[in-house]
C-alpha cells in the first residue's frame, strides 16, 4: 500500500454531508465524498458510472481509507443567498415549483470554513494512487472545495505527496505543517492538531454518511464510514511549506 497527500487550503471551503433543500451545511473537514469528487474532476470522470470506460470505478475511489490532518481549523461562516426574482427579458424569472404553482424567489442559508489548512491523506493500491496523482497534478476539469465557488488557494499537488509503502496515519503523523500563505499563525489558534481517520473493520467510531455510491444527477447516493478523532500538539511537529507540484 502507498499514501497520496493532498493540501486543501483556500479562503473559503464547504464539504456539506447532511443539506436538505434551502440550507446547506459544512463539516468541520473535508468529507469522503467531497474528496472522491475532487478527483473525480481531476480525472475528467462523468457522474454516470459506465462499466469499462477507462476510469476507476467509483466504487475503487470510495474503497481507499482516507485520513485528515487539521492544520488549521477553519471559521464556520454563513452565506444568504436568493435563486430567482427579476426578469429574463421580458419573462419574470423564478425557480419551479413541484405542485405547478407560479415560479418563486428561494432563499438559501448556506454554510462554509473560512480560512482553513488540512493535509488529507489517502492509501490505498500504488498504481492507482500514482495515476490519481498524475491527475492532480495536471487535472482535466477545475478542482474546488465542495462547490464551484471555492477553488483551490494553493497547489492542491504536493511535490512530495506520492509515499510508496507507507501508511496513512504515520505519513500524515510526521509530515511537516503547513503555513499557508493566507497569513501567519493568530495567538488564538489551537495548540493542538486534530486528525480524523477512518476506522478499519471491527473499530468503533462516530458515523459519516459520506461514502459515494453514486454522484448521478438526481440519484446521488452515500454511505456510512466510521472515523475516529485524535489530537497531537502543534510543537511536535516541524513547521515549513512543502512545495507544490
Amino acid at each position: 500500500m502507498s499514501v497520496l497527500l493532498l493540501r486543501c487550503v483556500a479562503p473559503m471551503q464547504s464539504w456539506g454531508s447532511r443539506s436538505r433543500f434551502d440550507i446547506r451545511d459544512t463539516e468541520r473537514e473535508p468529507t469522503k465524498s467531497g474528496v472522491i469528487g475532487l478527483l473525480c474532476a481531476a480525472l475528467g470522470k462523468p457522474r454516470d458510472e459506465v462499466p469499462n470506460d477507462g476510469y476507476p470505478p467509483l466504487e475503487t475511489l470510495a474503497a481507499l481509507k482516507m485520513a485528515v490532518r487539521v492544520d488549521r481549523e477553519g471559521v464556520v461562516r454563513r452565506d444568504y443567498q436568493t435563486a430567482g426574482g427579476g426578469s429574463w427579458g421580458v419573462k419574470r424569472y423564478g425557480v419551479a415549483k413541484a405542485d405547478g404553482s407560479t415560479p418563486a424567489t428561494v432563499t438559501s442559508i448556506r454554510y462554509c470554513l473560512s480560512d482553513a489548512a488540512f493535509l488529507v491523506g489517502l492509501e490505498g493500491p500504488t498504481d492507482l494512487l500514482e495515476r490519481l496523482n498524475r491527475a492532480v497534478r495536471a487535472p482535466v476539469w477545475p478542482m474546488f472545495f465542495g462547490r464551484k465557488a471555492y477553488p483551490p488557494g494553493e497547489a492542491v499537488a504536493l511535490r512530495d505527496g506520492l509515499r510508496i509503502d507507507a501508511e496513512v496515519v504515520d505519513t500524515l503523523e510526521s509530515y511537516p505543517l503547513f503555513q499557508p500563505t493566507t497569513r501567519p499563525l493568530r495567538e488564538s489558534d489551537s495548540e493542538l492538531i486534530r486528525f480524523i481517520v477512518e476506522c478499519g473493520s471491527g473499530e468503533s467510531g462516530d458515523p459519516r454518511q459520506d461514502v459515494p455510491l453514486s454522484f448521478r444527477l438526481g440519484n446521488r447516493q452515500f454511505a456510512v464510514r466510521h472515523v475516529r478523532e485524535y489530537f497531537r500538539n502543534r510543537t511536535e511537529f516541524p513547521t515549513e511549506d512543502s512545495p507544490c507540484t
